[in-house]
């Protein structure tokens, strides 16, 4: 009988890769734990992106020269290679963005501006980033549609029970849910979800930002409509995101930006679009970014997704248990099953703005605020908490280190 073993990754060997820890944080070596803010970047990408402005950048889609002909290979390549991230059905289907906010922004303005109105609920989750919270808001607001949020439970979970009574209150056109929860870290049932849109007849939106660096993501698995994520979280350059949608939405729907590059004809009569994805990205894109994207693809698929969110559960589970040594800590989110990398967290007698102050002259880096989760704090009653987040990079010894530092701030605000 064969025997199969589960891939491991090296965290301390692939902190090797990442010249930021080579820099220390007020003397101490570098524990960060900021990752579901914005995570650290490899040499190979740094290389990449640097390679390329020196050797094959320029504009892509308009020069037929060599030089030109090059940046649309490795632009149009950094598309297929995140294409085969997701398990896109096509390349169609792939449009690049500068972050995720613009992706998800740009679903609802051009599919909710053309299909809302009076009668209609867009629903969304408490726990959303304000990224898939407020443009869905606005354009409820604008177009006559009710807005309704599912609510949060005290266990950091999403209360399902409510999907019957904001069913009741209209027909349900949209809903717009995180993956997992940037706050929380609570990974949300997105199978119950989904079937419920669909019950409703419903589009089904998905904000995967906090999933798709941090495990496998099959786009066409995971039976939404449209999902976005971003580059920086994964490894990748800034200013760089990706919406896949399904091609025959995307077909149908209106331009989001109109200028160069998004158009087949214009007459002073009439403009008509471009194909897809092209349509939706006007002007100069990111092209740098995307081929930096690109080599981050790669770098994340040479260690193993699989590897990666087995390392962070067990930092995780890790974690939890070294928080419970700490008096006066109280962790918001789901049991340890349903918890991704990402740990919220408040202490008693402490602003987490102190707690993150406290922290940092220990070299800890974790974030802390409301972190774009204005409802989810008033939901939980308070203004804001601390949070530490993990990689593929995390050490179990960072969190020792992050523990120790918690314990001095209860000696500072003893």
């Amino acid at each position: 009988m064969a025997v199969t073993t589960e891939a491991k990754l090296d965290a301390r060997k692939l902190r090797e890769d990442f010249p930021a820890f080579e820099h220390p944080m007020h003397e101490k070596p570098l524990a960060y734990l900021d990752s579901a803010s914005s995570s650290q970047k490899p040499r190979s990408v740094l290389d990449t992106v640097r390679e390329f402005y020196e050797t094959s950048y320029a504009n892509v889609h308009r020069g037929v020269y060599e030089r030109g002909e090059i940046a649309d290979a490795r632009y149009e390549g950094a598309r297929e290679k995140v294409r085969g991230f997701v398990n896109a059905a096509s390349t169609r289907e792939i449009v690049f963005t500068r972050n995720v906010t613009e992706a998800l922004n740009l679903v609802a303005y051009a599919w909710g501006d053309a299909n809302l109105g009076p009668g209609d609920v867009v629903v969304v989750t408490e726990m959303e980033h304000h990224s898939n919270f407020v443009p869905w808001q606005f354009v409820a607001g604008k177009t006559g549609a009710e807005f309704a949020a599912i609510p949060v439970g005290r266990d950091g979970e999403l209360d399902l029970d409510a999907l019957g009574p904001i069913a009741k209150r209209g027909q349900v056109k949209v809903l717009a849910v995180g993956a997992i929860s940037n706050s929380l870290g609570t990974v949300n049932p997105t199978d119950r979800l989904v079937a419920w849109a669909r019950e409703q007849g419903a589009l089904a939106v998905c904000d995967a930002a906090q999933a798709v660096p941090h495990r496998p993501v099959d786009v066409q698995a995971l039976g939404f409509d449209f999902v976005g994520f971003t580059g920086h979280k994964l490894c990748g350059p800034t200013g760089i995101g990706v919406l896949w949608g399904r091609r025959e939405l995307l077909e149908r729907m209106q331009p989001f930006e109109l200028g160069g590059g998004m158009i087949r004809s214009v007459s002073v009569e009439k403009t008509t679009w471009n194909e897809l994805p092209h349509k939706f990205e006007a002007g100069t894109p990111p092209i740098a970014e995307a081929v930096g994207l690109g080599a981050a693809i790669d770098y994340l698929n040479d260690i193993g997704l699989e590897a990666i969110e087995r390392h962070e559960r067990e930092l995780t589970e890790y974690a939890l248990e070294r928080f419970a040594e700490v008096p006066g800590v109280t962790i918001l989110g789901p049991p340890l099953e349903r918890h991704a990398g990402i740990i919220s967290f408040t202490m008693e007698g402490a602003h987490p703005h102190d707690i993150a102050q406290i922290l940092d002259w220990e070299g800890v880096a974790v974030r802390a605020g409301h972190h774009c989760n204005q409802p989810l704090m008033n939901r939980l009653g308070i203004p804001a908490t601390a949070r530490a987040s993990f990689y593929l990079y995390s050490l179990r010894e960072e969190v020792d280190r992050l523990v120790a530092g918690l314990h001095k701030v209860n000696e500072v605000f003893a």
